[in-house]
């Protein structure tokens, strides 16, 4: 059988989407690969379908349990036979997958790095011929990522011990020029097939948001979007516990999950999530790398992550099936401080190797950038990964909304002229919070303390929001007028352009938007944006199906999206198939699927037509 007639069959494809059928090729053909392609391109068919053409084993290395157990899940949907190997299982459990594998009724065998050097594994190993390795999430082998894995550096060894070397598929979503470097490397590639698609995801709408008050804007933004599943992302334990509560508060259907909780109450919040029981995760970035919920219509970071990749590689998570999604970032000048705080007080796998600290510094100053920037979102985060692009979107935060500019030189000479006289005053300096409390005309004891009352610049901005001022102290600093001194305990000075705009009449200009911290942001003129597009497709004959899907799903003991994906249920609205001809027609519908679910769809699709009078 032919690649195209198995891809139409299984996974419900009439063609391949970039780069997947060079990959495939490759693979075939016996030849390395590596293959960068962003969430929701296809990078899973890239290895499943060259597993199911060639004649052995294909293993598949993965970081997580739950991402094996819902990509199993989902080939057993369509008729492709896999299984998978962790600690989930028990001792019955392990004794039949080992079975079925030597019986040759696996195609796809899933596994964690982890568990590589397992004795009895290995032995499994030297009893089978091995077509593939297939390697998911492979920035995880290089310490230059943000999501590194000591156990994916067994990985080449392991394929070194075959008795044949198979060949070796790398793909990743997220991976700078020295990550993809450490891949090929640390992998032990050779003369892979190289294809970057891409890191553009279209389809995610791109915002920074700076809101007053984070918890009554989530709120809103939640009501806004009542049959929307999401994840909340924030930077810490407590802030999770705290948010979930609240929304729970509200009757909002929420789980929460972290490092700090019980394995078993992990288990339960990520099912509750995954099946649809429970429509907002709140979590830290413990959840979430490898999910394959394809029917997350937004994802909100509560607090600003510490780098772009982690960003890029969480509010991806939206969208999986091209739907059009929402990817917000909350920020906040204290989301510094908590992410400095978490760089400098690493997780006891990282130590503290100071090289290490010095890159997560710069990474967190480069994530800082993004939060600032008025410029395109989307151009922003491609030239991070060094992807060239056309300049502005048309469809991010920025580029869809209006900024107004104004003339601050005299609220910049206030600023300065404080910093400069705390400077004469204290010759070790003060911090942030000190200025704009001397500003805000503060009476508070430490500034009693400190003297602060006593200084001319004393209420000079009286009545100015702390959040505006400490805007402007921003822009000052990446104007290059005030400069920030100390890392753990950091103080303002003036550098030598300060001059300019206190006594050589240089202007300061502040640009900002129009409508700052509203929930409720269109798209670009002209456009319906992506959450209106989303909220007028879920009616109708789509929440018909949605709404069947999810009982077929409950049945099935599955969660919803492994039945059909949000995009093959609007396609599937729009086509309105008849018969099992025009079913098999829609995207995402394979022959195994529309035997097992077409009958049950078809009449829903006619049944609502009857009730509209078509």
């Amino acid at each position: 059988m032919d690649k195209l007639t198995l891809l139409k069959q299984y996974f419900g494809h009439s063609g391949f989407r970039p780069g997947q059928e060079a990959l495939i090729d490759a693979l075939l053909s016996g030849r390395d690969v590596m293959g960068v392609m962003p969430t929701g391109a296809g990078k899973s068919v890239c290895y499943q379908l060259p597993a199911l053409l060639l004649p052995g084993l294909t293993l598949v290395l993965s970081p997580l349990i739950s991402l094996m157990k819902d990509q199993v899940a989902a080939l057993a949907q369509a008729g492709v036979p896999a299984a998978y190997i962790n600690s989930s299982l028990d001792a019955e459990e392990y004794r039949e997958v080992y079975r079925q594998v030597r019986r040759g009724d696996c195609k796809l065998l899933y596994i964690a790095p982890e568990r590589l050097q397992a004795e009895g594994f290995r032995r499994l190993l030297g009893e089978l011929p091995v077509s593939l390795v297939a390697v998911d999430e492979a920035h995880c082998v290089s310490q230059w990522g943000q999501d590194f894995r000591p156990s994916y550096l067994e990985i080449a060894e392991l394929v070194r011990s075959l008795p044949v070397r198979p060949p070796v598929g790398a793909f990743t979503a997220t991976a700078t020029a020295a990550v993809r470097q450490d891949i090929e490397t640390l992998l032990e590639l050779r003369d892979p097939l190289r294809i970057t698609t891409g890191f553009d995801r279209p389809n995610l709408f791109f915002e920074v948001v700076r809101a007053r008050d984070k918890d009554r804007w989530l709120s809103r933004f939640l009501a806004e979007r009542p049959g929307q599943s999401g994840i909340v992302y924030c930077a810490t334990r407590k802030t999770v516990d705290s948010v979930t509560a609240s929304l729970l508060a509200q009757g909002v259907p929420a789980a929460r999950y972290h490092a700090g909780m019980e394995d078993r109450d992990r288990r339960r919040s990520q099912e509750g999530f995954v099946y649809d029981q429970a429509r907002v995760m709140v979590a830290t970035n413990a959840f979430g790398m490898g999910i394959d919920k394809s029917n997350v219509s937004f994802v909100v970071h509560y607090n600003m992550p510490k780098d772009l990749e982690s960003y890029y590689q969480e509010a991806g998570r939206a969208g999986r099936d091209g739907s059009p999604a929402r990817c917000v970032l909350l920020y906040a000048p204290g989301d510094v401080r908590t992410a400095k705080f978490l760089i400098a007080n690493p997780q006891e796998d990282q130590g503290g190797d100071p090289d290490r600290l010095r890159r997560d510094l710069v990474r967190l100053d480069r994530m800082v950038r993004y939060c600032k920037t008025d410029r395109c979102l989307r151009a922003d985060l491609l030239d991070y990964f060094g992807e060239i692009h056309g300049g502005s979107c048309g469809n991010c935060g920025n580029c869809a909304g209006s900024f107004v500019e104004r003339d601050i030189t005299v609220e910049a000479q206030k600023i300065l002229s404080a910093v400069a006289r705390v400077e004469k005053r204290y010759a070790y300096g003060l911090g942030a919070a000190a200025i704009i409390k001397l500003l805000r005309g503060s009476r508070d004891r430490r500034t009693l303390q400190l003297g602060l009352d006593q200084l001319p610049t004393h209420g000079a901005l009286k009545g100015m929001d702390q959040d505006r001022i400490q805007r402007y102290i921003d822009l000052l600093m990446e104007e290059g007028y005030l400069r920030s001194d100390g890392e753990e305990y950091p103080v303002l000075r003036l550098t030598a352009r300060a001059g300019d705009v206190l006594f050589r009449r240089q202007r300061v200009l502040f640009r900002e938007r129009a409508a700052e911290a509203s929930p409720e942001k269109a798209g670009p003129a002209g456009r319906t944006s992506p959450q209106a597009a989303s909220q007028e497709a879920d009616s109708g004959l789509l929440a018909a199906l949605k709404a069947l899907r999810f009982r077929l799903a409950q049945e099935a003991g599955v969660p919803a999206y492994v039945v059909f994906s949000n995009a093959t249920l609007t396609d599937m609205a729009a086509l309105r198939p008849l018969n099992m001809e025009e079913f098999l027609q829609v995207s995402g519908v394979g022959r195994v699927k529309a035997e097992r679910y077409g009958g049950t769809f078809l009449k829903a699709i006619r049944d609502w037509r009857a009730g509209v009078g078509e």
